[in-house]
């Protein structure tokens, strides 16, 4: 068995120069500039809303913006990567603006957007993919950038359709092992992982992986939990994304008593009270 352990830890990211302490949980805010995201709130499709959703997400505490353009919802669009880049640059470049000194994470799993933005000043990228697209730590290698590594099978399109396993813990547990040195090689040291919760697995397999999430620490690098609002929670529920918040604190809370670094959501402020809450003494 692997010992539980609560989110005190001496890691910490080099982000472009900057060194991020994760000695407490981070909250990184959802914002997504697309039409077709599954939680409706999180959806920007101009400037001027995006800079209002992000200013929102760090007056509630988040310290992170997770910025993407492509919909990973289950059997959501393909979209090009044109036209990724046409919704992302331009939000990605009036935040870096507004918000210099702005933590920013690229939800991208493409080598050629990422290369776009890149120059906008960006310090993590966000794959969802698994590392599909394996030019991307080319883009990012020598560049102090933090790389996210997300497991999943399949695509958005499909990953749903029939995920199997025969152990889901062990399965993604060897996905990180072999990614990671793969990543390594290409002398990208900050590495964060994503179990990947609500992508590509069942309901009953989305909470076989929570109950083992204190395996995945056994790499000693952070991890980072993304349950905001998703069916692993409004479908045990049997409600909608909307009434699906107080779920998500209950699963951050026990993510972060079993080693989560970072809290991907959509409502930054509940997170940062589980984070501020737990670290009582």
């Amino acid at each position: 068995d692997v010992q539980v352990s609560t989110f005190y830890n001496n890691f910490s990211l080099n982000c472009r120069g900057k060194i991020v302490d994760l000695s407490t949980p981070l909250v990184m805010g959802i914002i997504n500039c697309t039409p077709d995201s599954f939680h409706a709130s999180s959806r920007v499709q101009s400037i001027e809303k995006a800079i209002v959703l992000a200013q929102k997400h760090l007056n509630e505490g988040a310290s992170i913006l997770d910025i993407g353009a492509y919909s990973s919802r289950p059997g959501a669009e393909n979209i090009s990567s044109e036209e990724e880049i046409n919704r992302l640059f331009p939000i990605v470049e009036a935040i870096r603006k507004k918000f210099p000194e702005v933590l920013m994470s690229i939800d991208s799993f493409r080598a050629e957007v990422i290369e776009k933005v890149l120059p906008l000043g960006i310090d993590m990228v966000n794959d969802i993919s698994g590392l599909a697209d394996e030019n991307i730590l080319k883009v990012i290698e020598g560049k102090n950038i933090a790389y996210l590594l997300m497991h999943t099978q399949g695509t958005p399109q499909n990953m749903q359709d029939a995920p199997t396993y025969q152990n889901v813990s062990t399965e993604v547990y060897q996905f990180f092992k072999e990614k990671i040195a793969l990543i390594k090689k290409h002398r990208i040291n900050d590495i964060i992982i994503d179990p990947g919760f609500g992508f590509s697995k069942s309901l009953i397999e989305n909470r076989k992986l929570l109950n083992n999430l204190p395996l995945f620490q056994l790499f000693g690098i952070p991890i980072l939990v993304g349950f905001s609002r998703k069916s692993m929670i409004y479908k045990t529920l049997n409600t909608s994304p909307e009434n699906a918040l107080n779920g998500t604190s209950i699963l951050n809370t026990f993510a972060v008593l079993n080693g989560a670094t970072f809290l991907r959501v959509h409502d930054p402020i509940e997170a940062t009270e589980v984070i501020k809450l737990l670290k009582q003494e």
